[in-house]
């Protein structure tokens, strides 16, 4: 999530953009609808918990506003060269701070 939202928030201008996330969680919520029906429930889920990282929400959306974009779901973990890329790095970085 906070992926997504740093790769818009570098972006300068209003721009087309395809965002590729093996993570079925993000791409449904943009996809599905998920976003708009936990605002209305006051960021509850259907079944009436609390949605978890609303403030990550808040954020994609914020960095979101000017964008159109399009999410796109890879599989993970699987034959996708760039998915496994950005998970090698991901772990990378995260062995620096352990």
């Amino acid at each position: 999530m906070k992926a997504v939202i740093e790769g818009l928030k570098a972006l300068t201008m209003p721009c087309h953009v395809r965002i590729h996330s093996d993570s079925a969680l993000i791409i449904n919520a943009f996809t599905k609808g998920w976003i708009e029906n936990w605002k209305k429930r006051g960021w509850k889920k259907s079944d009436k918990k609390p949605v978890e990282n609303r403030e990550l929400w808040e954020g994609i959306i914020e960095a979101a506003g000017p964008h159109t974009i399009d999410w796109i779901k890879v599989k993970g973990h699987s034959d996708n060269v760039l998915n496994n890329r950005v998970d090698a790095l991901a772990v990378e970085a995260s062995q620096r701070f352990k």
